[in-house]
């Protein structure tokens, strides 16, 4: 039986096409790079030479096809974001610090927004997009094991190895022979702590979160005590079904809403010096359940990382087992339903959470449940 594709960013792979359909690919021959790095030439030349020598490398040819195209998608977007982050240095030089952070933001808005993409499929592109560039320069992080034992928890090594090569290989420079041994090295990493194509198992949750929020421990410890209550944290753009979901699911509970202390108080959501006067009062509610060993539900959008960790950081300091709750909805489905809320976001406010929105992983939590399409 032949396999089918039941995904694809576009099924018309031929770059002039590419350029006319997508703005951000015609963008992309406007970017110059180093010559050091790249003497092939712009964004455009590079990333062209990256799918080419991606579709020859034998691995690549042996995936399955909805594999190949989440791959191809991936290097298409790669270097995305290479346009707003690139600065000419009046020596000469060129860098475009940043790009990999700010091109899974772009990839994710432009899977979410302009091509319907199956959630996990795009999150899968978003996190190669990410962590494309952890393969080549893993060893230049403080703690590599953690380096990639982290990454492995958000993306398949092994697509990224690939995407990686593809990346070494699709350029013209003196240290691709270097390039390509880090590349070796990263895979023998990734197998020495058993992370290459899977994610790094743990004994239990407890103990990966403690690896990952503790410095200088061990993967394999298991630690003693274990969490003694449990924060459901909600997670999600407005008008997604967060509160339908705990009124369906954890009606008995304490519920700590943001947005019913903040009309409490008679805060505007524009308010900023007052929206922290909401979060300490949230904060305070929070405290006094915890100090008692009493579960609740935080809920409100918890749609960036930075959010989160300041929360979960305050939770887990209680011994809390942190479980975050996911929720989205289409993109047109979440807009013709904020339009039907009690209390209606602005379109220009919405665009701008839209755009900050990082979905949560597990590299953030005890658990991550995901409410999706």
């Amino acid at each position: 039986m032949k396999e089918v594709i039941m995904w694809q960013i576009t099924d018309n792979k031929d770059w002039a096409y590419l350029e006319k359909k997508f703005d951000w690919v015609g963008v992309m021959a406007s970017v110059p790079q180093d010559a050091r790095h790249h003497a092939e030439g712009n964004v455009a030349v590079h990333t062209q030479m990256v799918l080419a020598e991606l579709q020859q490398l034998p691995a690549y040819q042996q995936l399955p096809l909805q594999q190949q195209e989440i791959l191809w998608a991936a290097a298409l977007l790669h270097d995305v974001e290479k346009y707003s982050t690139t600065v000419c240095a009046p020596d000469g030089s060129i860098t475009s610090a940043g790009h990999a952070r700010k091109g899974e933001m772009r990839a994710r808005q432009i899977l979410y927004r302009e091509v319907s993409t199956p959630f996990h499929i795009r999150e899968e592109i978003a996190k190669l997009v990410r962590y494309h560039g952890l393969p080549l320069w893993v060893f230049d992080k403080k703690d590599p094991q953690k380096a990639v034992i982290t990454a492995s928890l958000e993306v398949n090594t092994r697509l990224l190895a690939l995407l990686a090569r593809a990346d070494a290989l699709g350029r013209i420079c003196d240290d691709q022979a270097d390039l390509l041994y880090r590349l070796d090295c990263f895979e023998e990493l990734c197998r020495e702590n058993e992370c290459w194509g899977v994610p790094r198992a743990f004994e239990n949750a407890a103990a990966r979160m403690y690896y990952l929020m503790k410095e200088e421990t061990s993967p394999d410890y298991v630690p003693y005590q274990q969490p003694n209550t449990q924060v459901i944290m909600m997670s999600g753009l407005p008008g997604a079904g967060k509160d339908t979901w705990v009124q369906r699911n954890y009606k008995q509970w304490p519920v700590i809403s943001l947005d019913d202390i903040r009309r409490a108080m008679k805060i505007s959501p524009t308010d900023k010096s007052g929206n922290g006067t909401v979060i300490q009062a949230a904060k305070e509610q929070a405290r006094e359940y915890l100090r008692r060993g009493c579960s609740f539900v935080w809920n409100a959008t918890n749609i960036t990382r930075q959010m989160r960790e300041q929360l979960i950081s305050l939770f887990t300091t209680y011994d809390a087992a942190v479980t975050i709750v996911y929720v989205e909805v289409p993109a047109a489905r979440l807009l013709q339903q904020n339009t039907q809320r009690e209390h209606i976001v602005p379109s220009a406010a919405m665009e701008r959470l839209i755009s900050k929105l990082e979905v949560p992983t597990l590299t953030e939590a005890h658990e991550v449940i995901y409410q999706v399409p």
